[in-house]
């Protein structure tokens, strides 16, 4: 198997960190409100764009856990604005084929938030199109931590020193995906901000300094332009997928 990518090859699953809302809207002399509700609208037309490319699953990082540090009005603004996008963006993406996951901790959301995301998940279960998995609350290390304690919780009888890295894999809450192939992160940033830290183990990192209100579909496509450009050998002198990838060869 080649090691570089085909010309032109299109990643299964894209991974965004959307950065930059609160800047984009101070360099607009507007509220911070603003800004993260250019942030909410820009998804739609990512989804859309990544759709029509064949791209399979596309998750976005909008809330993580150390997100509840932030003020309690900026902290209000953005659940607000997840409840909307469930109400209105989410249901209508549904009916366009998408199918939606929301993965985090949910557990402390209001009951009609948590009903909502129950809703979404339902009515969309059994969609064909793109799979848009949304990480509310989500952290990455929290994400290892919570596996290893479903795994546990499903094998009471088996000792840690049994768990392997595709037990641990299928206990992850991305787990109905393969491995982020690409990771876009922008609004100038070069971090991983404890972001699916073990699905991106070899995922191939893009950073760009548009703020995400915004990122256009041209910058999506130099995205994946420069991930044709990537050698993946998986730490080996081929590409092959990696242990916890078997689903990449799922149709």
């Amino acid at each position: 198997m080649l090691s570089r990518n085909e010309p032109g090859e299109i990643p299964r699953h894209i991974a965004v960190i959307m950065d930059g809302n609160r800047r984009w809207a101070q360099r607009r002399g507007l509220s911070t409100f603003a800004g993260h509700y250019a942030g909410a609208r820009r998804i739609r037309a990512v989804v859309e764009s990544c759709a029509d490319l064949g791209v399979e699953f596309l998750t976005v990082f909008a809330f993580s856990t150390e997100n509840w540090k932030r003020s309690r009005t900026e902290v209000s603004v953005l659940l607000g604005l997840l409840r909307r996008y469930l109400e209105v963006d989410a249901k209508d993406l549904g009916r366009h084929g998408v199918r939606l996951k929301i993965v985090g901790n949910h557990s402390l959301f209001d009951a009609s938030t948590q009903n909502l995301i129950r809703e979404v998940h339902a009515s969309t279960e059994n969609n064909k199109g793109l799979t848009l998995i949304i990480a509310v609350n989500y952290g990455g290390r929290g994400d290892i931590l919570q596996a290893a304690k479903s795994w546990q919780a499903a094998h009471p009888q088996l000792g840690f020193d049994s768990l392997t890295e595709t037990d641990l894999s299928a206990h992850i809450v991305t787990a109905l995906a393969p491995s982020p192939q690409l990771l876009i992160r922008t609004g100038g940033e070069s971090r991983l901000s404890n972001f699916l830290l073990w699905q991106l183990a070899y995922t191939e990192l893009f950073f760009t300094d548009v703020l995400w209100p915004a990122f256009t579909p041209a910058v999506l496509d130099q995205a994946i332009a420069w991930y044709g450009t990537c050698d993946r050998r998986f730490g080996g002198s081929s590409s092959f997928p990696s242990v916890s990838d078997s689903s990449l060869k799922a149709s």
